[in-house]
């Protein structure tokens, strides 16, 4: 059974860093796409960045300049590294891992999923 580890998440100020991990029990870890979505409260699931098995990464809009996706094959782990946090990026980060390797921005193209880690961002 494939389990991702999320970690990282917490309260932080506006315009303060956070680094999120999730460790995945897969392999080989390096076939894998990876992405990071989040949930608000009352909104659905939205893309935040991903990363296909070549390192190639991908942005949503809104954290474009921001964030950072990045990953440690021999690590087996993904890093989002989130840079000037604003109170909207307050949500549930999820983790995900996509079998075919891409970086798609399309929730139902990731096969594993992570449980999900806090982050709250006050004003």
């Amino acid at each position: 059974q494939v389990q991702l580890v999320e970690s990282g998440g917490g309260l932080v100020q506006a315009g303060g860093s956070l680094r999120l991990s999730c460790t995945a029990s897969v392999r080989p870890f390096d076939d894998y796409g990876a992405g990071w979505f989040r949930q608000s409260p009352g909104k659905e699931r939205e893309f935040v960045a991903a990363i296909d098995w070549s390192g190639s990464t991908n942005y949503a809009g809104s954290v474009k300049g921001r964030f950072t996706i990045s990953r440690d094959n021999a690590k087996n782990t993904v890093f989002l590294q989130m840079n000037g946090l604003k109170p909207e990026d307050t949500a549930v980060y999820y983790c995900a891992l996509d079998s075919a390797g891409s970086s798609a921005r399309l929730s139902n193209r990731y096969d594993h999923w992570g449980q999900g880690t806090q982050v709250t961002v006050s004003s």
